[in-house]
């Protein structure tokens, strides 16, 4: 590589092997480090879709705890026999334990399209580079 543009060098068919192998070591230090970044933004953008999912799950507790709580007034509203409050209370509850199940059907499903954490185009990537090294890759 060349120190002022990091273009690569060019090859001359009369090129020592010891050339070869210094150009291949200032080489491979940038290609693990593109590939490395490319895991890096991988992740970040996993994260950012597991994080809507998360959202939508928190979505669904709060709801649900407010299920819970419009249940207990309406356990105390049945025990005084006033019929029309705690029918009204009864109501509610269920409104929102249905939103509360919605909410975390739609929170499920995003988490799972953000799929595994792991960077999987760049292991792709660091796999195809070290076949080429070995020579193994084949176009």
């Amino acid at each position: 590589m060349t120190a002022q543009h990091g273009a690569p060098e060019r090859q001359t068919p009369d090129q020592t092997l010891g050339a070869l192998v210094h150009q291949l070591t200032q080489q491979v230090p940038e290609l693990i480090r593109s590939e490395m970044r490319l895991a890096q933004a991988e992740v970040a953008q996993k994260g950012k879709r597991a994080g809507v999912g998360i959202g939508m799950f928190s979505v669904a507790g709060l709801l649900a705890f407010f299920a819970f709580g419009s249940l207990v007034a309406t356990a105390i509203l049945a025990l005084t026999l006033v019929v029309d409050a705690w029918l009204a209370a009864l109501i509610v509850a269920l409104v929102l334990l249905a939103v509360a199940a919605v909410a975390g059907l739609i929170g499920r499903n995003k988490v799972a399209e953000a799929g595994p954490p792991a960077p999987e185009r760049a292991i792709q990537g660091l796999k195809d580079d070290i076949a080429t090294v070995k020579g193994d890759h084949h176009e």
